[in-house]
């Protein structure tokens, strides 16, 4: 079981790490202190639900229609290849830099319903943990290990990008910060479609 949770991990872990709309959202949360606890467990709870859905509904396709095991694999290696160029020219372009302003303090009401549209509607959230997630567990015997590992890798991430945003908040001063680190997202990216074409 242990292999498999780990393989979960770090899987959700990487793709969880690009920065897009809901992350920058708690981050900038995070750098504020506003509604912190909440917004990371909502996030957090979502991914659960979501690689559930995954893991449970894509394994059982899989075992059904073996083919489409092959078609998601493939896809989502070339899903996986957009996205790690995608890295890379954000990081050419200077990174994903992001300002936080001070000013009025958002409600709870607000930040919830903005965190919630930046999961929900967000057709990338549905491609890494059901689509993704799903068809990468299909391949491991242990998919409830796996299912474990990639959730407890989104409770990990949403509570320390959240926390450790007032930490950050001087490195990610500099956008070479976001450079790098963009960089980083791309390499980890093309590595995983990689490893999902010669599997």
């Amino acid at each position: 079981m242990f292999p498999s949770m780990i393989a979960g991990f770090a899987l959700s872990f990487s793709l969880i790490l690009a920065i897009g709309a809901q992350n920058a959202f708690v981050l900038r949360q995070g750098l504020r202190r506003e509604h912190v606890f909440a917004l990371c467990l909502t996030c957090a709870v979502s991914d659960a639900l979501l690689i559930g859905v995954g893991v449970a509904g894509f394994g059982t396709l899989a075992q059904a229609a073996p083919w489409f095991e092959s078609v998601m694999r493939y896809g989502g290696a070339a899903f996986l290849t957009w996205y790690g160029l995608r890295n890379f020219w954000s990081a050419w372009q200077g990174g994903a830099v992001m300002e936080v302003e001070g000013g009025q303090r958002s409600s709870l009401r607000a930040a919830m319903l903005t965190v919630l549209a930046f999961t929900w509607l967000n057709p990338h959230v549905y491609l890494d943990t059901v689509v993704l997630i799903g068809s990468i567990s299909a391949q491991y015997p242990d998919r409830l290990g796996f299912a474990i590992g990639a959730i407890t890798s989104s409770f990990v991430f949403f509570f320390l990008l959240g926390y450790g945003a007032r930490i950050l908040s001087p490195i990610f001063a500099r956008p070479r910060a976001w450079q790098l680190l963009d960089v980083a997202i791309g390499i980890v990216m093309l590595a995983i479609a990689l490893k999902l074409v010669i599997m």
